[in-house]
């Protein structure tokens, strides 16, 4: 018995990588996986079926059920069919992992207009597109009296949650993920549907240029044995299996980090010290002339470089 028995799943960028990872564990938990992927290189080039062929032969032979989709998750209709092809498969859906995702990473005096747009939308575009058409087939069912226990679990990163050098588009796509995942769990909570969000980590083609190959290899040769391998992109996935499954039906609008064997939990946005301007009559806007000294206080932190207000000052 697996935690995702009988539940019907989307999983976006399956057939290789993080995704892959993931549609492998979720089929292994009891699903069944539409298994996801244009199957396009790195920047988003290119298309190719087999990748998502692969991963569905890889399910299948360890007894699952899956079937492959090649839409692209930037295109509105590609993404009311991938929702339509998991109901017409398997007769209802879920589970929905937003995953897909492309790199074009440059500096931003280098960035062009289509290195930012094409990755906004993969990512950001992708992950709406697809929630979209999820949640109007769950609302429709919830109004037909058939209140659903589904789940979203989105893909967000340390890049957009902490920043990177060479990644504004990809850090603020995913910045805006984990915003889009806090509010998808508010509007959707009335028709049974939960969302999250995780920041995985690995061995993948987005980190080629980090990771050796012989790193990737003893990866490789790690999953065959059974055997842990802290970067092996398919350790997130246990965490996604579960916030997927009724065991997390409390658990929605929060973000994870699930990195090799750790799992975290990201604090959200919240509001730190602050100080009111106040005159003997009564509250007044600020004079900027005077604000210097309220932020170079403790209570802001700016003292001795404690909030870094440029690149080495304080």
């Amino acid at each position: 018995m697996g935690l995702l028995d009988g539940k019907v799943a989307i999983v976006t960028g399956a057939g290789r990588g993080v995704g892959r990872g993931e549609a492998l564990e979720l089929a292994r938990q009891g699903a069944k996986v539409v298994v996801n992927d244009l199957g396009g290189g790195v920047d988003g080039s290119g298309a190719d079926k087999g990748p998502a062929h692969d991963v569905v032969q890889e399910i299948k032979s360890r007894g699952g059920e899956a079937v492959p989709n090649s839409d692209s998750v930037t295109d509105w209709a590609g993404a009311e069919n991938l929702v339509g092809t998991a109901i017409d498969t398997f007769g209802k859906l879920d589970i929905l992992v937003n995953n897909a995702g492309i790199l074009r990473d440059r500096m931003i005096v280098k960035m062009t207009e289509e290195d930012f747009d094409s990755v906004i939308a993969v990512h950001l575009k992708g992950t709406f597109a697809c929630t979209h058409h999820a949640a109007s087939y769950w609302r429709e069912q919830s109004k037909a009296g058939n209140q659903p226990r589904a789940a979203i679990v989105n893909t967000v990163s340390s890049a957009g949650l902490q920043g990177n050098i060479g990644q504004a588009n990809y850090g603020a796509a995913k910045a805006g993920i984990a915003a889009l995942t806090v509010i998808t769990s508010l509007e959707l909570q009335q028709y049974g549907v939960r969302a999250n969000a995780i920041a995985p980590g690995g061995a993948t083609r987005m980190s080629g240029g980090v990771i050796s190959d012989e790193a990737k290899q003893a990866i490789a040769d790690a999953e065959a044995a059974g055997e842990f391998h802290r970067l092996d992109p398919g350790n997130s996935a246990p965490m996604v299996a579960w916030l997927a499954s009724d065991e997390a039906l409390h658990v929605t609008g929060q973000v994870f980090k699930a990195v090799g064997n750790e799992i975290a939990h990201y604090r959200p946005w919240s509001l730190g010290a602050s100080a009111e301007n106040l005159t003997r009559e009564g509250p007044a806007r600020w004079d900027p002339a005077r604000i210097t000294n309220v932020v170079n206080t403790d209570i802001f932190g700016c003292r001795n470089g404690g909030l870094r207000m440029r690149p080495g000052g304080g």
